[in-house]
């Protein structure tokens, strides 16, 4: 059974206009909130840390957002997030996304229970008037709101574009430090923009981790991934695509033509 991103996020697990000196301090206040609502220990908001560290700000994916989390472990008691929107965006070195003013945690005990709220919470950021109306919210009973998908504006219908291809299904895998939490954001993402396109039969789209990115590259026809994953992965026989903005289905329209040349 699949959570769903309201189920995940109480309002006890949201801090508006927080303060925070640095990255280190912003990820340690979405960890704190996981610790005082049973969901992860201390350990566990070191891991989000450490992972920062190792692997470089990857877990920034979209202007001014970023996406805090660690592998499976222990130190998580059970599936849940946190929201932290800082007062003062903070720098985590992540180029153009910088600063960041908003940085959700998750905590989750397996790959599968998050996927449903990780594709509701792209969808929310991935919006220009949801990312606004969630940068303004008063309180964190408005955000939740928000979540739950009350008082949102209504949406004209997207026109889907007609493409032809061929029959054979191609793999594209997304991938991230360890496959749990930035590589399903890319990979609902890209899903969207393939069933915008009709295209969603034709092409496989799979979240994993730079180990088995590397073994399973023969088989795929790209990887899309973050740039500091991309230097870590090198050449893996096959083309790399950066992406700047994992909630962006303009970014991933663009890779997508270059890719097949549309």
């Amino acid at each position: 059974m699949t959570s769903s991103l309201p189920e995940l996020i109480s309002e006890d697990s949201i801090l508006l206009d927080a303060e925070a000196a640095d990255w280190q301090s912003a990820v340690r206040l979405a960890g704190g909130l996981l610790e005082q609502a049973g969901i992860a220990s201390a350990e566990y908001t070191q891991a989000m840390v450490d992972n920062v560290v190792e692997n470089g700000p990857y877990i920034v994916i979209a202007p001014g957002f970023a996406f805090a989390h660690a592998r499976p472990s222990e130190a998580v008691h059970r599936t849940g997030m946190s929201w932290v929107r800082l007062k003062d965006p903070v720098d985590f070195g992540s180029g153009d996304n910088d600063p960041v003013s908003l940085v959700v945690a998750l905590a989750a005990v397996d790959s599968k229970d998050h996927t449903h709220a990780l594709a509701e919470l792209s969808g929310v950021l991935g919006d220009d008037d949801l990312r606004a109306a969630v940068d303004t919210a008063p309180s964190p009973e408005a955000i939740t709101a928000i979540l739950r998908g009350e008082d949102q504006p209504t949406k004209a219908p997207e026109t889907t574009k007609k493409s032809s291809g061929g029959s054979e299904q191609h793999l594209i895998l997304t991938v991230c430090g360890n496959g749990l939490g930035t590589s399903l954001f890319l990979k609902n993402t890209l899903e969207g923009v393939l069933d915008t396109w009709g295209w969603g039969r034709f092409l496989n789209v799979e979240a994993t981790d730079t180990i088995s990115a590397r073994g399973r590259a023969s088989e795929a026809k790209a990887i899309l991934t973050s740039g500091e994953i991309a230097k870590s992965l090198g050449d893996v026989g096959i083309p790399v695509k950066v992406i700047e903005n994992f909630t962006s289905k303009n970014e991933l329209d663009s890779a997508l033509r270059e890719l097949y040349d549309v």
